[in-house]
C-alpha cells in the first residue's frame, strides 16, 4: 500500500525547560521547515514552559493556551477563542526533562540513521524520526485536534497502523507492545474489551501489570502520544483560567500564580479513566512528584478537582500497535549505547562520517556526524558523536564521547578509555562563552537514591584513588543520603590563569602519574555540578558547531566522491548547504576539486556541481535552467578553458561569478555559462576521438567531379544516452541500432567535388526543393560561425575545418590556402529528405555524409570506423555535442551493436549482429515508422540529460546500468530471431528513455502510443524523444494500411503519417559521377 498523505499541520509547538533555549529550538524547527519536514503553512512555536519543573500536563496546557493565542490573533480576534481549534491539526512536542547524553536534550539526539535517498542531505535526530511518525503514520486520518508527544522515547511506527476515526470523540493514547519485565519500570494501559482506557499503571506491581497483557502476550506501553478531539481540548483549554491550574501557564505565572507541577498522563488522563473512582483520583499524586509536604498536596488537589469537573466525562481510548516498537531514553549510559549500536553486526556503522582509517572501527562500534584523521581505534560497543578527532587514538570498550574537537585530540593520546562518557559542552558563564568537558563511568547512576557510583567505582574508592575529598564536592550541611553524581562538583568550568581541557578530567583514571598537579589545578577551577551546568548550557552555540562540523565532513566527503568519480548524488548536501545557508564553503571546495584536477571528467562534474548550487540559490526564480551561454562577460574565463588552462580558467569563473549572485535572474544565467564550461571540458574529452581518426591518400578526382555519398537512417533499439558524452566514457556505453531505408529510400547524403574558383559554395537540401540554401564562402571571415549550430551552414563549414581543407585560424587567407593545396575551391551539397527533429539520426549521419565525400573529393578515403569518430571530433567543434550511436548506425550497415568503454581517449568500437536466415525480412514485414507530426528539442532534452548525470541522480545511475545491460539482451534477442521478445525490449527501452529525459513524450504522441498498443508487440520514440518518428514492431506483417486505418479513427492526434522502413544491407555508399556544370 502506498503511504498515506501526511498531516498538513497547523501549528507545531516544541516545549522546552529553559529560556535560553527557544530562540535554538526555534531556528531548528524552521530548518526543518526550509528542508520541507514541514508544510510551508505550518506555524512553528518553540515555547518555554512556566516553570522549570511544570511538568507534561503543565507544558501541554500552557502549549494548547499559547496555539489558540496565535491563531486567535491570526484570525483577527483580539481575545483567545477556542473556536479556531475547530479547523486547526495542533502538535505538541514535549522536550521534557535533561538529559545526560546530549545536551541538546533527547529531541536532538542525533541517530545512526542515513538516507541515501532522501532529497537533502543532515543529521537525523530524535525529533526527526518523530515528527515523520506523527506526520506520516500515526496523524493521517485524525480529525482537527490536537496531538501530544513526547520526544524522550524511541518509537518505530508500521507505515499504515490501521488506525480507524470513525466516530471517534474525546481522548485516544497511542499504546506500543512491551514485554512484562520491561513494563515493571513502565506505564502500562488497563483496557476493556473495546478499547475504553479503566486505569492507567506506573510501575505497577507484577498483579496489576498482569491483568493488562493482551493476547500477543505482551502489555500495551504507556508510549507518550496523545490525540485530544476538539471538544476535550476546549474543555482542557478552559482550565486555563482557572486556579491554581492557571499556574500551569505563563498567564498565571505572569498574574503572580503560584506554580503547580502537573502530568499529562498521571493528571489529566487519569480523570478520564473508567475505573477510577473520585477519591482516589483527588487523593494521588503523579509518581514524578515524590514525598510532598501538606500544602502542595493540598494546592495538587485543588488542581484535580478542576481537572476531574472538566474532563471526567470525556472518553478515553486506547489504540495499540503491534508492529511497533517504543524504547525510553533512559539516563542509563549502557542503554543508550545499546539503543545506538547493532550488538551482532558485522561492522562499524559510519554515518556522515568521514573515517580515514574505517578498519580502526571495530564491529558493533558507531561513529555519528565525525571527522577522524589519522589512526583512531574505536572498540566494540562506543558511541562517536560530534567529534573532529586526530589520532593517534585508542577508545576501547563501551564508550560515548561527543563534542571533541581537534584541539583535544592530544589529551587523548596515550590513554586507553574504556566504558567512559567523555563530553565536551558550550557554556555561557555569565555573558561569556567557554568551554566545559565533564567525565563519567558507563556503570554510574545518575538516579538520587541507592548507592552512587563514580567512574565505575564506589565514591569511598574514588576518593582514594585520586585525593578527593567529599568536602570537595558537597557542601558540609548536604545529608548523606542526598549525595549524589547530579549534584557533586566536579566538572571545572573556569581557572584563574588557563584554559580548561579534558585533562583537568582524564587525570583522575590515573592520578598517580604527575605528582598532585591536576588535583591542584581541578580544586583551584571553579566547578559545577552536572545539575548546575544544564542551565548553562548554550545550546545555541553547540547545535551551530555540530552543524559546522556536519558540513566540516561533508564537503570532504563530496570532494572524495568528485576525486575518486564516485556515483554518489550530491544534490541533497548541495540543496542543505543552500537552504541553511552555507553555499560559500561549498562553492570554494568545488572551486579547489576543479582546479587541481588532472582529468577533464573530474573538473567538469564539479563546475556542474556549481551549477546546481548556483540554481538552487535561485530558489526556483530567475528562469529555466536551459538557456544559452555565451554572454560576452564569460568569454575570459572560457577562453582560459579552451587553451587548457584549467586552474585560471576556475579562478576567472569564480570571480566572474561572484558579480551575478544578486538576484535569482542573474543565479539561473550564470548557472548556464557554468554548465557552457563544462560543456567546453566534455568537448575537450570527446576530442580525444581524433587519436582513432586516419586517411590515406587516393587519386585526386577530376575537376567538377562529384563524389557522391548516401546513407540510410537509422533506428535505435536499445542503449540510448549511454553514448552520450560523458556518459559514454564515464560510464561507459552500448547501442544497438539497425541502418533503415524510409519507404524504400536512403534518405540522407552529400556530395561534393573540386571547382576552379577559390572558394567554397554551400547548398544545403535538395536542388530542386525551392527552400534550398545556397552559401558563397570567399574569406575566413565567412567561415567563422561554423560553430553557431543555427547559422545558415554552420555543419558544412565544420565538415570543411574537421576535414583539414580549411584552416579557420591561420593568417593565410582562403582563397590562398585553397590555390595552394588544391588549386582551387570547393563545392559540398548535403540533403535529408526527412524532417527536421526526426529523431533517426539525421544530422550526424549527414555530418559523416559531408566528411565521406569532401575526404574523397580531397583525395583522401576514410574508413567507416574512423568516420564514425571524425563526426565525434565535428559535432564537438560544431558545439552541439551529442554521443556516436547515429553515425554507428547509419554509417554502418545492418543491426550492430556500437560500444564505448569507460575511459580516455573515446574509442567506439562496432559489432555487426548475426541474425537468423530470412529474419531481416521478417523483421521489415514488422517494422513500422510513424511520423508524429511533432519536432523534438533533443538540445533541451539533452541539457537535461547531462545535469541530471553529472549530479549521479541514483535513478539515472541505475538507468544507466539498465540501458547498457539491456542492450546485450537485445542484442541476443535478434540473434534468436525472437519479434515478441524484442518487441519487449523496445517498450522497456521506451520506459528507461522517459526515465532519463523526463518530458520526452508529448500529450499527443503518448495517445497515438495508446491507440496503437493493441496492435503492436512493442514501441518507441526514436532518439531522445520528445517528438519525430515512432516506431513500432507490429504483431500482424505488413499493417501499413491497417495502422492508418486504426489512427485515422483517433482524434486529435494532429498531422501524422504512416511510412514503410527496411534494413539496410549496405551503409554508407560513395561513388564518383561525371562533371556537372557549377551552381
Amino acid at each position: 500500500m502506498e503511504q498515506p498523505k501526511g498531516v498538513d499541520w497547523t501549528v507545531i509547538i516544541l516545549t522546552c525547560q529553559y529560556k535560553n533555549s527557544v530562540q535554538a529550538f526555534q531556528r531548528e524547527l524552521e530548518i526543518r521547515q526550509k528542508r520541507e519536514q514541514i508544510s510551508a503553512g505550518t506555524l512553528l512555536l518553540a515555547v518555554e514552559d512556566p516553570e522549570t519543573h511544570v511538568g507534561s500536563g503543565g507544558a501541554t496546557l500552557n502549549a494548547l493556551l499559547v496555539a489558540a493565542e496565535h491563531l486567535s490573533a491570526r484570525a483577527g480576534f483580539t481575545v483567545v477563542t477556542s473556536d479556531v481549534l475547530h479547523s486547526a491539526w495542533i502538535l505538541i512536542l514535549h522536550m521534557g526533562r535533561d538529559f545526560p547524553f546530549d545536551d541538546c536534550g533527547r529531541a536532538f539526539t542525533c541517530l545512526p540513521v542515513e538516507n541515501p535517498q532522501a532529497p537533502v542531505e543532515a543529521l537525523v535526530c530524535n525529533l526527526d524520526c518523530l515528527l515523520d511518525i506523527m506526520t506520516y503514520r500515526l496523524g493521517p486520518g485524525s480529525p482537527p485536534g490536537v496531538w501530544v508527544c513526547s520526544t524522550d522515547m524511541l518509537l518505530s511506527v508500521p507505515p499504515n497502523p490501521g488506525i480507524t476515526w470513525d466516530g471517534f470523540r474525546g481522548v485516544r493514547v497511542i499504546a506500543l507492545p512491551g514485554s512484562l519485565s520491561y513494563a515493571l519500570n513502565h506505564g502500562v494501559y488497563l483496557t476493556d474489551s473495546q478499547g475504553l482506557v479503566l486505569d492507567i499503571y506506573y510501575q505497577g506491581t507484577e498483579a496489576e501489570i498482569q491483568r493488562c497483557l493482551r493476547t500477543d502476550g505482551r502489555v500495551p506501553l504507556v508510549s507518550g502520544v496523545v490525540f485530544f478531539s476538539v471538544e476535550t481540548a476546549e474543555h482542557l483549554l478552559a482550565t486555563h483560567a482557572s486556579p491554581p491550574l492557571d499556574a500551569c501557564t505563563y498567564m498565571g505565572l505572569d498574574s503572580g500564580a503560584r506554580p503547580v507541577q502537573l502530568s499529562l498522563f498521571f493528571d489529566i488522563l487519569l480523570c478520564m479513566a473508567r475505573n477510577v473512582s473520585r477519591e482516589d483520583f483527588l487523593a494521588g499524586r503523579p509518581p514524578e512528584m515524590g514525598q510532598v509536604d501538606s500544602d502542595i498536596a493540598g494546592y495538587l488537589r485543588g488542581a484535580r478537582v478542576q481537572l476531574w469537573k472538566e474532563l471526567r466525562n470525556q472518553p478515553l481510548t486506547m489504540v495499540y500497535v503491534p508492529d511497533g516498537n517504543y524504547r525510553y531514553l533512559a539516563s542509563s549510559a549502557s542503554e543508550f549505547l545499546h539503543s545506538l549500536t547493532l550488538p551482532g553486526a558485522s561492522r562499524a556503522q559510519i554515518v556522515h562520517s568521514q573515517v580515514e582509517e574505517p578498519q580502526l572501527l571495530e564491529a558493533g562500534s558507531s561513529v555519528v556526524s565525525c571527522l577522524l584523521e589519522g589512526p583512531v581505534h574505536v572498540g566494540p560497543g562506543s558511541v562517536l558523536q560530534h567529534c573532529h578527532l586526530q589520532g593517534p587514538i585508542h577508545i576501547g570498550a563501551g564508550c560515548f564521547l561527543s563534542g571533541l574537537s581537534t584541539a583535544q585530540s592530544e589529551a587523548l593520546r596515550g590513554l586507553e578509555l574504556c566504558d567512559l562518557v567523555l563530553q565536551g559542552h558550550h557554556l555561557q558563564l555569565h555573558g561569556s562563552l567557554g568551554h566545559a568537558f565533564t567525565l563519567v563511568g558507563r556503570l554510574d547512576s545518575w538516579k538520587r537514591q541507592g548507592t552512587g557510583t563514580y567512574l565505575n567505582m564506589s565514591w569511598s574508592e574514588f576518593f582514594k584513588k585520586t585525593g578527593i575529598r567529599d568536602w570537595d564536592l558537597w557542601d558540609p550541611d548536604t545529608p548523606s543520603s542526598e549525595r549524589c553524581l547530579l549534584n557533586a562538583r566536579l566538572f571545572p568550568v573556569l581557572h584563574p590563569l588557563r584554559a580548561l581541557g579534558p585533562r583537568d578530567m582524564l587525570w583522575m583514571l590515573h592520578p598517580q602519574k604527575d605528582g598532585g598537579e591536576a588535583l591542584r589545578v581541578w580544586r583551584a577551577s571553579w566547578r559545577l555540578s552536572w545539575e548546575q551546568l544544564q542551565p548553562c548550557l548554550d545550546r545555541t552555540a553547540t547545535l551551530d558547531a555540530r552543524r559546522d562540523l556536519f558540513y566540516h565532513q561533508a564537503l570532504k566527503k563530496a570532494q572524495h566522491v568528485l576525486e575518486a568519480r564516485q556515483d554518489l548524488c550530491l544534490r541533497p548536501l548541495i540543496w542543505t548547504a543552500v537552504r541553511e545557508g552555507h553555499p560559500g564553503p561549498l562553492l570554494a571546495m568545488l572551486d579547489r576539486v576543479a582546479a587541481e584536477a588532472g582529468d577533464p571528467g573530474i573538473a567538469a562534474r564539479a563546475l556542474a556541481c556549481v551549477a546546481d548550487v548556483l540554481g538552487c540559490m535561485a530558489e526556483g526564480q530567475g528562469g529555466l535552467r536551459s538557456g544559452p551561454a555565451a554572454n560576452p562577460e564569460w568569454m575570459r574565463p572560457f577562453s582560459f578553458l579552451e587553451c587548457g588552462d584549467l586552474v585560471g580558467g576556475v579562478e576567472a569563473l569564480a570571480q566572474e561569478r561572484d558579480k551575478w549572485l544578486s538576484r535569482p535572474a542573474l543565479l539561473v544565467r550564470a548557472a548556464r555559462h557554468y554548465e557552457g564550461a563544462g560543456q567546453i571540458l566534455i568537448r575537450q574529452a570527446v576530442m580525444t576521438a581524433q587519436h582513432f581518426v586516419s586517411t590515406e591518400p587516393v587519386e585526386l578526382p577530376a575537376p567538377r567531379q562529384w563524389v557522391v555519398a548516401e546513407c540510410p537512417a537509422r533506428v535505435d533499439f536499445s542503449g540510448g544516452w549511454s553514448d552520450t558524452p560523458p556518459i559514454a566514457y564515464e560510464f561507459g556505453g552500448a547501442v544497438l541500432g539497425l541502418a533503415v531505408q524510409v519507404d524504400g529510400r536512403r534518405p540522407i547524403g552529400a556530395k561534393a567535388r573540386r571547382i576552379l574558383e577559390p572558394e567554397l559554395r554551400l547548398v544545403v537540401g535538395p536542388l530542386q526543393d525551392e527552400m534550398t540554401m545556397k552559401i558563397v564562402c570567399q574569406s575566413l571571415d565567412d567561415l567563422q560561425d561554423y560553430c553557431q549550430p543555427h547559422a545558415p551552414g554552420a555543419l558544412l563549414k565544420a565538415a570543411f575545418i574537421c576535414a583539414g581543407i580549411v584552416h579557420v585560424h591561420s593568417e593565410v587567407p582562403l582563397r590562398e590556402q585553397l590555390l595552394h593545396t588544391f588549386r582551387g575551391g570547393f563545392e559540398l551539397h548535403t540533403w535529408s529528405e526527412l524532417p527536421h527533429g526526426s529523431g533517426l539520426g539525421t544530422s550526424s549521419i549527414l555530418a559523416g555524409a559531408a566528411l565521406a565525400a569532401l575526404q574523397r573529393a580531397a583525395g583522401r578515403k576514410v574508413g567507416t570506423e574512423a568516420l564514425i569518430h571524425a563526426v565525434l571530433h565535428l559535432e564537438q567543434v560544431l558545439t552541439t555535442g551529442g554521443g556516436w550511436q547515429d553515425q554507428v548506425s547509419g554509417l554502418m550497415p545492418g543491426i550492430k551493436v556500437g560500444r564505448s568503454r569507460a575511459q580516455l581517449p573515446l574509442k567506439v568500437e562496432v559489432e555487426e549482429i548475426t541474425v537468423p536466415e530470412d529474419f531481416v525480412q521478417k523483421l521489415n514485414d514488422h517494422l513500422l515508422l510513424v511520423y508524429t507530426g511533432k519536432t523534438r528539442l533533443a538540445r533541451n532534452l539533452l541539457q537535461d540529460v547531462l545535469r541530471n548525470w553529472y549530479a549521479r541522480l541514483p535513478a539515472v545511475v541505475q538507468n544507466a546500468h539498465s540501458l547498457v545491460r539491456q542492450t546485450e539482451e537485445c542484442a541476443e534477442a535478434f540473434r534468436q530471431g525472437s519479434l515478441p521478445l524484442l518487441g519487449q525490449y523496445l517498450t522497456s527501452y521506451w520506459e528507461q528513455k522517459k526515465l532519463m529525459a523526463p518530458g520526452c513524450e508529448p500529450l499527443a504522441v503518448q495517445r497515438m502510443m495508446d491507440v496503437l498498443a493493441p496492435y503492436v508487440h512493442g514501441q518507441s520514440l526514436a532518439g531522445a524523444g520528445g517528438g519525430g518518428f515512432l516506431y513500432l514492431l507490429t504483431k500482424e506483417p505488413r499493417q501499413k494500411e491497417a495502422l492508418e486505418a486504426v489512427l485515422a479513427k483517433a482524434e486529435g492526434l494532429g498531422n501524422y503519417s504512416v511510412h514503410l522502413v527496411e534494413v539496410d544491407t549496405q551503409g554508407l555508399s560513395l561513388q564518383l559521377l561525371g562533371s556537372e556544370p557549377s551552381t
